[in-house]
């Protein structure tokens, strides 16, 4: 018998969530038939602002075209927006609309009645709108898509210059992509690394459970992890690559390696442009020559369209709203799956759920941005699979699945022991 377990914050949010869904509240289903000129101001809940400016900028493009409506921003913690979003959504102080922050929480909401109907607005969108798929369940839209990040390879082209190594065009396996860092470590002589993995899971495992034919996060079988992790794990041994002790131990961050030219190479997502881009600007981050690639693959078989993964980023709207400001927060919904929400997100290096020539176009323009033939293909040509495929299982399976990724790169175990053990309490406390 399937048996679904939620820890932590999750648990809290399912519980606090259940216990709002059962009280009756203000559920309007999908938001009946509300009018909405009678409303001059709806709320969006947004985090970091003065960092995240595109929850900014999508309420300010909406506002040059709907002047009589303001969309009125409420911040959150970063670190803590589920736990405080569930608490707002308990206590009927949640703003009008949300983000979906973590996919992986979304089930929760959804699950819990925290999320209006917005079917009706999916109907009515023109072009496709990449990560729709993970926001419906039976059929049902919870919500719209605004950013569908993906996983890029970015490369530093003058500490490729000097180490005589050719750039990443797009051909890169797995195996080719270590090969090449630990040339450049070597031809570097300690001045840099030549890569850099951050301590996440999603530095491994997200492209492990994208690419290889073999994955399946739900399944609980994840022994096909084992051969991802001894190739990084050569790369610690051999230098090419910084300790998972030293990264968490001395709290590194991605952005010093990469943006202090402490690597040549650093596999993130595609929300990295922006932040480098800005990095260069204020002098956070150095003054290079860079490019990134489309991340490598399990073999040559998926250069043509390169997989790789992330997952989409939505907006829901509070159900205890009522109809008229349910009409008009679907009317931004509707807006922020446009190509003129798509462009002004382009314009300040966010990738838009939404992207076609003109927003590509945009996107390039961006004074600073690397424009060669490689960085544009590795933007417009890619399969992006979610990391967080929708399920009551899917928090649970991942905490324990990131509880191996740190006890196999810290040395504490092996990765066929690790994997085992993993595979076993995703039997008995979730699948069993």
């Amino acid at each position: 018998m399937k048996r679904t377990m939620l820890t932590g914050a999750a648990a809290l949010a399912a519980t606090a969530l259940t216990l709002t869904a059962c009280s009756g509240g203000d559920d309007t289903g999908s938001g009946g038939e509300g009018d909405a000129s009678n409303v001059d101001s709806i709320s969006l809940a947004g985090w970091s602002l003065s960092t995240t400016p595109e929850f900014q900028v999508l309420a300010d493009a909406y506002n040059e075209q709907n002047p009589d409506v303001t969309v009125e921003l409420k911040e959150y913690d970063a670190t803590e927006y589920d736990t405080q979003m569930v608490a707002d959504l308990a206590a009927g102080s949640a703003p009008d609309m949300y983000v979906l922050k973590n996919l992986k929480n979304f089930v929760t909401y959804e699950d819990g009645g925290q999320l209006l109907d917005v079917s009706d607005v999916v109907s009515e969108i023109d072009g496709d709108l990449a990560g729709i798929d993970a926001y419906t369940v039976d059929g049902t839209t919870y919500a719209v898509p605004y950013r569908q990040d993906a996983w890029y390879l970015y490369y530093n082209k003058d500490l490729f210059d000097e180490a005589g190594v050719d750039y990443p065009d797009g051909s890169w396996t797995w195996d080719d992509y270590a090969e090449n860092a630990e040339e450049l470590s070597d031809a570097l002589g300690g001045d840099a690394l030549g890569t850099y993995q951050h301590s996440w899971q999603s530095t491994l495992q997200g492209f492990a459970n994208a690419q290889d034919p073999e994955a399946d996060v739900l399944s609980g079988n994840w022994e096909y992890l084992v051969p991802w992790y001894e190739r990084v794990l050569e790369l610690q041994e051999n230098d090419a690559q910084m300790s998972f002790g030293a990264i968490t131990t001395n709290s590194v961050t991605y952005q010093s390696q990469f943006g202090t030219q402490q690597a040549a190479m650093m596999p993130m997502g595609s929300w990295y442009v922006a932040t480098l881009l800005a990095q260069q600007e204020s002098g956070d981050a150095e003054e290079f020559d860079w490019g990134f690639a489309p991340a490598p693959q399990m073999d040559a078989s998926t250069t043509e369209t390169p997989v790789t993964f992330a997952d989409p980023t939505g907006i829901g709207v509070n159900p205890a709203v009522d109809a008229d400001t349910a009409a008009a927060a679907k009317d931004f919904l509707a807006f922020v799956a446009s190509e003129d929400a798509a462009t002004a997100l382009a314009e300040i290096g966010i990738t838009p759920a939404v992207t076609n020539e003109a927003v590509t176009e945009t996107f390039f323009s961006i004074e600073g941005i690397p424009t060669d033939e490689t960085s544009q293909f590795t933007f417009s040509t890619h399969e992006v699979l979610p990391e967080n495929p929708v399920s009551a299982d899917t928090a649970t399976l991942q905490n324990i699945l990131n509880d191996a990724h740190s006890e196999i790169l810290s040395g504490g175990s092996s990765p066929e022991d690790a994997i085992a053990d993993a595979m076993d309490r995703a039997q008995s406390e979730v699948l069993g």
